[in-house]
């Protein structure tokens, strides 16, 4: 998951992950040069934080991952 400072819905996406007893693996795009870059490049071209993957598929932001819970389809989604 990438994220940055002081972003809200990193954070909610974390306990969103959390809570569901997924682990995760944090990348801050503020701590290394070229770190947006490769998000944004990963993501098609989506700029905003978090962009979330689940290894290679791209799930996209927050809301996005909130809707998988809420449909019932996280789990299935990590496996």
């Amino acid at each position: 998951m990438y994220t940055g400072p002081m972003c809200n819905f990193c954070d909610a996406a974390k306990r969103l992950l959390s809570r569901n007893n997924l682990k995760y693996q944090e990348i801050d795009i503020s701590s290394k040069d070229g770190l947006r870059d490769e998000m944004v490049k990963k993501a098609n071209g989506r700029r905003t934080i978090p962009q979330i993957f689940f290894n290679e598929d791209h799930i996209g932001g927050y809301q996005e991952l909130r809707e998988l819970e809420k449909k019932g389809e996280l789990l299935n989604k990590v496996k």
